[in-house]
């Protein structure tokens, strides 16, 4: 259980940014040896807080308090210094270098003039014994997986004796068991007395290891409670101002026999099929199924972005070859990416240059040249239609929260006129209110005649949004279901592998093991 000491404090700090307050004289308390979660939408104040605590950006109003003393932190260097780590959601390691290295970097233990690789795998190991991971302090990072990696940056934290650990979105790509290790350290943190910032919109885990919830909304305070006497509901209510009874729109749009797009015997060698599906005008089909099951691989290819081995794609009647995205974008096939700043977004470009991204030649004039009152007028038309929360469209993209990143992604090929969109995780990292939107985006776009894939690992998602779910196990289809006439516990049932593959485009049916 955590001690009543105080370690860290915001004294009605305030923080602005041209033409945004990001902070509104907010607010916050920590509490030595307690995980205390900040929840929020996305613009609601949650990173910019966590930047000044962890000395990127100072505060304009307000004080910080540390150990009972007012500090200043004029970058993050000093606030590792007083023992204030982050761990950011983009991971800042070096794939190349070995874990120890990334450990200890720019802090290398030496003997003489030279550095001491002996004491600094031992100091590592002695790190990674401590969080029981059982990784090799020699290994290249870049042969770790995503879960690894996070508990490399924890161990950096450690090393720099942290008593202050920020996490921003900690599980956004891990398993359900990687999720379940993190757990353990963090409550093993707890027990050692170091204090945990925990930032995520996953509500329902948070229960595992956090004492009190602090909500922002609109970079104002909301309100600190303990979580043991509150509800994942009322902190909703408290985030987005309202109460959400409902987490999915009611849908508007209805399948149709209409085929939009038919898939046989697709496949590619080592990785996935053959598999088989069609994709119907109204409808949303959803892609479920575990990690690492071959939903992304099988969208990367029909989209040219990976080669396939074998099989046809049809779009209606028509056969089509697809050898690179180019072939993908002229048939009218969009792909949305699950990690939209790496490859849906060129983030130091503006609003309006990442919306025509894809259709420049539509903006050029007859000389050839971009006609920047034709971008700004088309930047305007999908600001608007999609309710883009942005000062204007010059904006730069990484300013901008994730969810309406999302939608300058999917503003993006919707001028480019895509009749068929692969959505890749769209929702992951995006509060529950902007989720909402996206939902509703997606079934306007289903009932203009669009063709939606849903690619989703929240089953929830699955069963509120899609109207037919193609669940893959091992790089095959296990089954292709009516989502209103099945379970959360047949699509598992399905994911891994417990039932044999039904007709295609059916229920699926359970079949008798031999």
């Amino acid at each position: 259980m955590h001690q009543s000491e105080e370690i860290l404090a915001l004294n009605k700090v305030s923080k602005r940014f041209p033409g945004v307050l990001a902070l509104d004289n907010v607010s916050f308390s920590l509490r030595k040896g307690e995980a205390h979660a900040l929840c929020g939408e996305n613009g609601a104040g949650k990173s910019t807080l966590m930047k000044v605590m962890s000395g990127v950006y100072q505060a304009d109003e307000g004080e910080l308090v540390y150990k009972g003393k007012v500090c200043s932190f004029s970058c993050s260097v000093d606030a590792e210094a007083a023992g204030i780590a982050i761990i950011h959601q983009e991971l800042n390691l070096i794939p190349h270098l070995s874990v120890a290295e990334n450990i200890f970097l720019s802090r290398e233990p030496v003997r003489g003039i030279f550095i001491d690789r002996k004491k600094m795998r031992a100091d590592a190991q002695a790190l990674l014994d401590r969080l029981k991971l059982r990784i090799d302090p020699r290994q290249l990072v870049k042969n770790l997986s995503c879960a690894q990696q996070q508990m490399v940056e924890i161990a950096k934290a450690l090393s720099l004796k942290t008593e202050v650990l920020i996490m921003d979105e900690p599980t956004s790509s891990l398993t359900e068991s990687e999720t379940g290790q993190l757990f353990d350290i963090i409550n093993e943190l707890k027990r050692n007395g170091v204090s945990v910032v925990y930032i995520s919109h996953r509500l329902e885990e948070m229960q595992h290891i956090i004492d009190r919830v602090t909500v922002l909304r609109d970079g104002k305070f909301v309100c600190t409670d303990d979580f043991s006497a509150t509800t994942l509901d009322a902190i909703v209510a408290n985030m987005v101002g309202r109460t959400l009874d409902e987490k999915f729109p009611e849908r508007v749009s209805q399948p149709t026999g209409d085929v939009l797009l038919r898939v046989t015997d697709l496949h590619r060698k080592d990785v996935f099929g053959p598999l088989s599906f069609d994709l119907r005008r109204g409808e949303i089909l959803g892609f479920s199924g575990l990690m690492g099951a071959g939903r992304t691989e099988v969208a990367r290819a029909i989209f040219g972005a990976d080669p396939l081995t074998g099989g046809a794609i049809h779009l209606g009647d028509a056969a089509i070859s697809i050898g690179s995205p180019i072939d993908a974008i002229g048939h009218g096939i969009a792909y949305l990416s699950e990690d939209r700043k790496s490859h849906g977004l060129a983030v130091r470009m503006s609003v309006a240059a990442n919306l025509t991204l894809t259709n420049v030649s539509a903006l050029a004039n007859r000389f050839g040249f971009i006609d920047f009152a034709k971008e700004e007028a088309v930047a305007r038309q999908y600001i608007a239609a999609l309710g883009i929360k942005t000062p204007n469209s010059r904006q730069i993209a990484r300013n901008l929260s994730g969810g309406n990143q999302q939608k300058i992604v999917i503003s993006k090929w919707l001028y480019r006129e895509s009749k068929i969109i692969f959505f890749d995780e769209p929702t992951r990292g995006i509060d529950v209110g902007a989720k909402f939107a996206i939902y509703q985006l997606l079934d306007k776009l289903a009932s203009e005649g669009i063709g939606v894939v849903l690619i989703t690992s929240e089953l929830p998602e699955i069963m509120g949004m899609t109207d037919r779910v193609a669940v893959f196990h091992e790089g095959r289809i296990s089954g292709i279901v009516n989502t209103r006439e099945s379970s959360q516990e047949e699509i598992m049932h399905l994911a891994s592998g417990r039932i044999a593959s039904p007709t295609l485009g059916q229920a699926a049916v359970p079949q008798t093991e031999s």
